[in-house]
């Protein structure tokens, strides 16, 4: 096997270790979660496993630094230029989609929340950053009047909260809807739902 395969090959098995290590840690917590479980959910062997990564403390951290960028991407890929609407619709839709699809990454993402956010607060101020120049475009679209007053800090988090809970809740959303799994849960009829009660809630009246 050549270089350039054995790379790329590295890099399939560092990205299943991480997949791996966010399933266990969501299922299970920093503290409870084991490196032999990542190992089993990896496929590999525990000495393999170390072979690869440092620490537990270590995976730890390149996976929250993962999810951050992921979000990061789904927020801050949409042009806000485009105005409230399609931007709200877009992203919203894209959220709901990729939650639904990885619950488990917001399952450790909220877990580490949970605990006091001891190793986001290292990582977080990249998303701080973007969020604030998020902001300032809502501001935009306040003085242009095409949405009311609102704290675009807020309205950001609030956005967040409502498209996270169906990756918590799964369970509890689809018993209420009289669905038989979380699984049948409707991305596009979840998202619809959601751009509405947002869009109205910003009508300038």
């Amino acid at each position: 096997m050549n270089r350039p395969d054995l790379a790329a090959r590295r890099g399939e098995i560092l990205h299943q270790i991480r997949d791996a290590a966010i399933a266990e840690f969501a299922a299970h917590g920093f503290h409870g979660a084991s490196t032999q479980g990542i190992a089993a959910r990896a496929g590999i062997t525990k000495n393999r496993l170390h072979y690869y990564i440092s620490s537990k403390d270590d995976l730890y951290a390149d996976a929250l630094r993962h999810i951050v960028a992921l979000w990061d991407e789904l927020f801050h890929g949409i042009d806000m230029t485009r105005g409230p609407e399609a931007f709200l619709r877009d992203y919203i839709a894209r959220k709901l989609r990729h939650v639904l699809a990885h619950p488990e990454i917001a399952r450790m993402f909220t877990a580490e929340i949970m605990r006091g956010a001891p190793v986001l607060r290292r990582l977080w101020q990249p998303s701080r950053d973007a969020t604030l120049r998020a902001a300032t475009v809502i501001e935009a679209w306040v003085k242009a009047g095409l949405i009311r007053p609102v704290d675009p800090i807020l309205l950001q988090i609030h956005i967040w909260a409502l498209t996270q809970h169906h990756a918590l809740h799964g369970p509890e959303t689809a018993f209420m809807l009289g669905l038989t799994s979380e699984a049948e849960l409707d991305p596009d009829r979840l998202a619809e739902e959601i751009t509405r009660l947002v869009l109205s809630g910003l009508r300038n009246e």
